[in-house]
Formats: structure tokens, sequence, C-alpha cells
């Protein structure tokens, strides 16, 4: 059958062989290392770009120490952790997959404990145990952490700054893309949200005004890349709250980010605030079809995403430009191979050694 969940789609000047990408999922496995991926890293990403994937997006790194969600995530603050993530890629690159990564500053949930193999998973890490001072829009602390520092101008100024150098090591180690992680709570999306942005300043107040840091992140980081390479921007469309942000905020956003450069929104919602979310199967798809109708902008849709019909009839159909699939990813690293089998995709990038696994022998009598 024709497939249009593997047909390739065009970002600038790249080509990604399938819209089946993986989304950016934390491993917090840099043990010990300052940020510095490990062989998991490269085990984990190397199986998903094996695994057939258009595009691979590794886990939110910390532009900044201070800005990592736990001393196990990575970093892309200094040279060496540019440099361990160059077999990262490579490996990628030789398996055809596209490879990006998402780059992060945690803002009010960072210095927390691992979310596995700790004692307290998600919890303020105390200052004992190698905690640190985190920082916000507003000294408005997320439930249940530490309250953060409120942010200064120069502070502010040193966060674009930080978001810019870490690009640059993206582009060097040869990432495809970009993707700026403006979602789920963290730095970006808490000064985007009014529930986490009670500033009264030029960053504070309108939507305007909030958006302020993320269009200021997104000129930096797309003056310090290729003028052909994709920047993508993950958004929490809505903060599924009273007085939070909503879809058509996020859309009035999306717009202006496609105007200061960005070439895809990544759609997902929430973690700002605990909220009351109607989770289910595809249940942030519309979030992404009404951002893609409204800013007139390519777009990701990702959550509970689990079954090749259910992806493809999202892209068969418009609802979305690309589909993430995280948790499917890791039950099945194959998962676009899977995909494709189901599918009847002739041409999938089976490689050899698996062959046997997806062609059928020829007839014997």
């Amino acid at each position: 059958m024709h497939s249009t969940l593997f047909e390739p789609i065009t970002l600038r000047g790249l080509t990604v062989r399938n819209r089946l990408w993986i989304p950016p999922m934390c491993q917090y496995a840099a043990f010990g290392e300052d940020g510095v991926p490990t062989d998991w890293h490269l085990v984990h990403y190397g199986s998903l770009a094996a695994g057939g994937a258009g595009a691979v997006i590794v886990e939110a790194i910390a532009v900044v120490p201070e800005g990592r969600i736990s001393p196990r995530d990575l970093g892309l603050w200094n040279d060496e952790q540019r440099d361990a993530l160059a077999r990262i890629v490579d490996f990628a690159h030789g398996r055809g997959a596209a490879i990006g990564v998402q780059l992060a500053h945690a803002g009010r949930k960072a210095s927390t404990h691992a979310a596995w193999g700790t004692e307290h998973p998600g919890q303020s890490l105390p200052a004992a145990e190698g905690g640190w001072q985190t920082v916000g829009p507003s000294a408005v602390a997320f439930p249940g952490l530490d309250a953060p520092e409120e942010l200064d101008a120069r502070g502010i100024d040193d966060v674009v700054a930080a978001f810019a150098a870490s690009a640059r090591r993206a582009v060097e180690v040869g990432m495809d893309f970009v993707e700026l992680h403006g979602a789920h709570g963290y730095l970006l999306h808490e000064f985007l949200s009014p529930l986490s942005n009670e500033r009264t300043d030029e960053h504070g107040g309108s939507l305007e005004n909030r958006a302020r840091l993320l269009l200021r992140v997104t000129d930096a980081v797309r003056d310090v890349i290729p003028g052909d390479m994709p920047l993508l921007v993950r958004l929490s469309a809505t903060d599924w709250t009273d007085g939070g942000l909503t879809v058509a905020d996020t859309s009035r956003v999306s717009g202006w980010l496609a105007e200061h450069g960005a070439d895809l929104i990544d759609v997902s919602s929430a973690a700002n605030v605990p909220a009351e979310i109607p989770v289910g199967p595809g249940y942030q798809v519309p979030l992404a079809t009404e951002i893609r109708s409204t800013a007139g902008v390519p777009v990701a849709a990702v959550g509970m995403i689990d079954t090749a019909w259910q992806a493809e009839q999202i892209v068969a159909t418009g609802l979305a430009d690309v589909v993430l699939m995280g948790r499917e990813a890791l039950r099945d690293p194959h998962v676009a191979l899977t995909a494709a089998h189901a599918l009847g995709v002739p041409d999938a990038p089976v490689p050899g050694q698996y062959e046997r696994a997806y062609r059928r022998p020829p007839r014997t009598r």
C-alpha cells in the first residue's frame, strides 16, 4: 500500500526519510560524567536510528549546569560534551537517520533527584547532596519543589547566550537540526505561562511580553545555525488549567515563532502545574491540528500514538506533518520498521543484518 507516513519530508535543506520520528526522552543516564553521554546513550539512540525512524531527537540537553533537571542530565555547555556526542551522531547518520538535539533549561524544575534509581525521584535535591539554587521568571515554586530565584535582566541575557552557544556546538558536532524546549514547565514555558510568570517588566504581563524570551532565544539560535538547518520548537499547547496557556495563545506564539525562523512546532501539553488531563489515545493530536491550521506552520503530534495505523491516519489525513512515537519506541526500538512491515511498505530502511525478519523468503517447490 502507499504510506504517507513513510514519505520523506523536507524542512529547509534537510530531507528526512519518513515522518515517524523519535521524540526527546530523558534517560537520566549520565552517571558521574558531568553531562557527558555514555555507552548507554550510544546504544539507546543507535538502536532507534537502526530501527528505521526518520529522525531521532536527543533528549533534553542542558545549556548550563544549573539548567539540568537532575545531576544525571546530559549537557552541551562545553566542548567535552560536544565531542562525546560525535559517535552518536555518526552512527545515526550511518543508518540513514537524521538526528537533532533538544536544547533545554529546566528553570524552577531543575535540581531534582533523577526520575528513577533514587530514593526521592522528582523531589528537590538538597545542596548537601549536590543540589543548586534554581531560577525562574518569578520566585514562584512548582508545587512540591523549592522556590526559584527570579531571573534579573542580566540572568535573562545569559540564558539567551547559553542557548546560542549550545546551538553552535550542536552544529559543530554535525546535528541535522536543533529543537528548543519550550514545554513541560521548564524555563521557556515558565515565561510563557501566566501561572508561573508574575513579572511586571518587559518579560511579563501580556502574551507578547511573556513570549519575548522564547523569541529572543529563537533569534539567537537562528543566528548561529546554518540558514539551511531546520529549527524546531516544542511547546505545551495548553496548561489544562483555568488561567493558564490556551491553544489559542500557543497558536499565536507559533505564528510568531515561524516569523522568527522556526520551521516546525512539536506540539505537546501541560506539566507547568499539576492538572487534570483527559488522557487517551492520541489525546494531543487535536492540539497539533489546531496549531497547524491556525498558525500555518508544520507540526509534529505526540502523545499515546502507539500503532502504525494510528500514525498513518494522522499524517495521511493532514492532522499533523510528523508523528512522534515515544513510549512505543521504548518498548520497541525498531518501531519504525515494525510500522513499515505492518503497513506493507516495500522499501523500508531495514539493516542487512535484520533482513531475514522483514523479507519473505522465496517460495520453494
